[in-house]
């Protein structure tokens, strides 16, 4: 453990910015990595519902330790519909996620999933009241006609898959709105173990309907997908946590080079280029609405700042 301590020890002493610009590519690339493990065991002929489930015993073995040292504590909510919800939409995610990166090419499945931040910012307008000026708004309708480049509706059939990848980006949508309502009550520690433990069951029951017996090389290739899976989102999460996300979202299109990469090494896979041109239209947007979010959520901590100045201003004041 000293080893890694001073290995890591010149990382830990760098600013945050370049801490989280590392931890985001480093999350994008094994995230990428994971992508093409998902491809290879579908391909080798187990459900999508099964590998969903065998994955989610997977990462829950990995963050087992971690739970166990936490305690049955982290569990107290009052919140039990919200975290149900949360789950469902989190399993729907999943599902709909796998079965893309099952059938599309890796570099398609993810630029189609770079329009998450615009349903979030639609559901942030009706489900938490936030009010989103002119200039957002063209930007998710700049998004939207990125999507639009990528899956050329009318000149070329929509499949199933692309489908999928699009659903997959609003229930993702959907579980961070989740998230964002109970990270103001809840910790983190209960966010994760109650999103785990529900998921399970419910990834369970498909998976029997279609189930059969995973070979060796599949049993180690969803531990892997488990493992790839905990560390990139331990990466995503920390990388976010150390700096705004305005500065961080640039670096997230590296999941599109690495999995265009993947695809193309291990599945012959090349994304044309409107695959290219349409995520660059739809990231671009996503930037410009992460950008904006931060300076207005900035605008309000420093009118509630001013605010309470003022009030202890006008306290101090009566009282002298």
């Amino acid at each position: 453990m000293s080893s890694v301590r001073l290995l890591l020890k010149p990382f830990l002493a760098a600013p945050p910015v370049f801490q989280a610009a590392c931890l985001m590519i480093l999350s994008c690339f094994v995230l990428s990595l994971m992508g093409g493990l998902i491809r290879t065991v579908a391909d080798s002929g187990l459900p999508v519902f099964e590998i969903v489930f065998l994955r989610n015993v997977a990462g829950l073995l990995f963050i087992l330790p971690w739970f166990l040292k936490n305690g049955f504590s982290s569990l107290k909510t009052n919140r039990p519909w919200l975290y149900g919800f949360r789950s469902i939409v989190g399993f729907l995610s999943m599902f709909t996620w796998f079965y893309a990166v099952s059938v599309l090419p890796l570099a398609d499945a993810v630029a189609l999933n770079f329009t998450s931040p615009i349903f979030g910012t639609i559901l942030a307008i009706f489900v938490l009241k936030e009010i989103v000026g002119i200039r957002r708004g063209l930007a998710m309708v700049v998004g939207f006609l990125g999507a639009m480049i990528i899956l050329r509706p009318g000149l070329e059939e929509m499949s199933l898959g692309a489908y999928a990848a699009i659903f997959s980006a609003m229930t993702m949508a959907c579980a961070a709105t989740c998230v964002k309502i109970l990270s103001k009550t809840e910790s983190t520690t209960s966010i994760v173990a109650w999103t785990q433990i529900m998921i399970l069951p419910m990834s369970c029951i498909p998976a029997l309907f279609v189930w059969q017996m995973p070979t060796m090389d599949q049993v180690l290739i969803i531990l892997g997908i488990g493992f790839l899976g905990t560390i990139g989102h331990l990466c995503f999460t920390k990388a976010f946590s150390l700096v705004d996300a305005s500065i961080v979202m640039p670096f997230d299109f590296f999941r599109l080079i690495f999995s265009a990469i993947v695809g193309f090494l291990f599945f012959m896979q090349e994304p044309d280029i409107y695959t290219y041109i349409g995520a660059a239209v739809i990231f671009s947007s996503s930037i410009y609405i992460a950008i904006r979010e931060s300076r207005v959520s900035a605008a309000a901590a420093r009118e509630k700042e001013a605010l309470a100045h003022a009030l202890a201003d006008t306290t101090l004041g009566s009282g002298r």
